[in-house]
Order: structure tokens, then C-alpha cells, then sequence
């Protein structure tokens, strides 16, 4: 069976531009999740808290990161995106979290077929009131479910790059462990 994470190709320009897996549309209070067994897409939990995902919200196939996950992403588009769709993204940034005393970063990008966000290339030419809404929301949206997050700042593309490739290098050495548990 297909499952996005293992079998979806990053393609030959990553880190610079690749796919990415969207979960949750822009505007959602639903959180859907991909099964990393199967590589459906499941609904996880409908937020407890009156907020909505500020950005299109996906994994990047490949990766794995401290958290037993693929590597999360923020993406900035004009419009929602359906859970399930494969979006070309470019990275911009990186949002470095502490989820439940676990290391959680976030890669934020652009779609990179976008006629707005596709201009963007540096975390700099992101409108900060953005950068502040994810921030906000990622401090917010668990507060009603007794769970912490701590956000520890934002960092340019060069820190989301070397992130990025150090997620996939970790797939890559545990990825016949991840496919067995799959």
C-alpha cells in the first residue's frame, strides 16, 4: 500500500524546493492526521480552543525527527488546501518549539506556485503580524487540553535547510525500522 511518508519523492532540489503532505487546511479547527501506518488521512481531534490552523499544515515525506514524526511545516498560501494533497513548497524558516517537553520544530514555507507567497524567500519578507499568528496559535490551541507548548523563536532558511537535512538524514538511517513498524 502507498504511504505518503516513505514513498512520496522529495525530488532532486531539496532542500530548496520539494513536496510536501497538507493535513490540515487554512482556517481549520479540525485536526486531522496522517496514520503513519496505513497513510490516511484521519481526523486526530476537533480543537478544544477558539482558534483555527493560521496556515495550510503538512509533513514532509522523508524525514523523521526527535518526536518519532516526519518533520512538520507551516505553509503560506491564499487559500485552504485539502487534506491529502501534495503541495510544491520552497522553506523560508523555521519555528523552533518544545511540544509536551519534547523538541517539536516547524518548517515554515511558501507554496511555491503561489503568485503572492511565491515571492518569498527569506523568513524576513513574511509579514511579521504571520509569524506572530503562528506563534500565537501554536502557544494557544492546547492550553484547554492541560498541555504546554513553548515557543523558542524563529530562524531563517539556512537553520530551516540544515534542519531539513538533518531530518532526512535520520529517515534515511532508520527508515527499514519505520517501514517494519508501518
Amino acid at each position: 500500500m502507498f504511504n505518503p511518508w516513505h514513498d512520496l519523492s522529495l525530488g532532486e532540489n531539496f532542500p530548496h524546493e520539494f513536496d510536501a503532505l497538507i493535513e490540515i487546511p487554512y482556517g481549520s479547527r479540525v485536526k486531522y492526521e496522517m496514520d503513519k501506518d496505513s497513510g490516511l488521512i484521519r481526523v486526530d481531534r476537533i480543537l478544544h480552543s477558539a482558534v483555527y490552523y493560521p496556515a495550510n499544515y503538512g509533513l514532509i515525506p522523508g524525514t523523521y525527527c526527535e518526536d518519532g514524526d516526519p518533520m512538520d511545516v507551516f505553509v503560506f498560501g491564499e487559500d485552504p488546501i485539502f487534506p491529502g494533497v501534495v503541495a510544491r513548497i520552497r522553506p523560508v524558516g523555521i519555528l523552533r518549539m518544545v511540544d509536551g517537553g519534547e523538541k517539536d520544530d516547524k518548517i515554515l514555507a511558501v507554496l511555491a506556485k503561489d503568485p503572492l507567497f511565491s515571492l518569498y524567500r527569506h523568513v524576513e519578507d513574511v509579514p511579521p503580524h504571520l509569524l506572530k499568528k503562528i506563534e500565537r496559535f501554536l502557544e494557544d490551541y492546547k492550553i484547554l487540553e492541560n498541555k504546554s507548548v513553548k515557543v523558542n523563536g524563529i530562524e531563517g532558511n539556512a537553520e530551516a535547510k540544515k534542519a531539513l537535512l538533518e531530518s532526512r538524514e535520520s529517515y534515511l538511517k532508520n527508515r527499514d525500522a519505520l517501514i517494519r513498524k508501518t
